[in-house]
């Protein structure tokens, strides 16, 4: 059963460490220095508390002290710098621009890293097909930083920053000799840069496997 609102004190996140979307919602809350109750979740065993207020069964998902349920990634991102925004990672100025990236990314970039990264599951091409549609997006992207000394849209991290990252990651990984001996030497570095950042090594951090008492 849902837990009743006002029953819960914390913010209730239910995650999956390795999801990429679940990634830049923990980089988004902890970035605000907010204080909520992270559940591990194992997906092959979702909790039914989960189930019954997503029942998409997807993570991250976000229950509020007041019943309010948050089931998008990028939703949660912008419900923690509505809270607190510290780094200033959500500039007024810029917001159209970070919005036009993002849907970019998960709708474009995501759907072709999905094949490049699952192309056993894909026959209709080659791995090498899907990976060139990915590496139109890392030439995109690697002249904004180029542009922007080493950003995305600005001098400094923004939202897109990090709500692009764990996608280029997950991409980088599927080969990761491939990836470093491309000429997208910007981008590189710039993922060099996110991976080795304190935040980052705070978000990912080993949690058990939420149960329910």
């Amino acid at each position: 059963m849902p837990i009743p609102p006002n029953t819960i004190t914390l913010p209730i996140l239910y995650s999956f460490r390795r999801c990429p979307y679940a990634m830049r919602a923990r980089l988004a809350i902890y970035n605000s220095h907010l204080d909520i109750e992270l559940r591990e979740v194992v997906l092959k065993e979702k909790p039914t508390s989960l189930l019954a207020i997503s029942p998409k069964g997807t993570v991250p998902v976000l229950q509020l002290p007041n019943g309010r349920v948050i089931e998008e990634s990028i939703d949660i991102m912008y419900w923690a710098l509505q809270q607190n925004d510290p780094s200033h990672w959500l500039p007024s100025e810029l917001k159209p621009a970070i919005q036009v990236l993002i849907k970019q990314n998960d709708d474009e970039f995501k759907y072709w890293l999905d094949r490049y990264k699952y192309a056993d599951r894909y026959l209709e091409h080659p791995m090498e097909f899907y990976r060139s549609h990915c590496e139109n997006w890392f030439a995109i992207l690697e002249q904004k930083l180029i542009s922007n000394d080493g950003f995305l849209l600005t001098n400094r991290y923004t939202l897109a920053d990090i709500a692009l990252f764990p996608f280029v990651r997950q991409c980088a990984h599927v080969d990761r000799s491939w990836f470093l001996q491309t000429p997208y030497l910007h981008l590189q570095a710039w993922l060099e840069k996110m991976i080795n950042s304190n935040l980052f090594t705070q978000v990912m951090q080993k949690q058990p496997q939420w149960l329910a008492e």
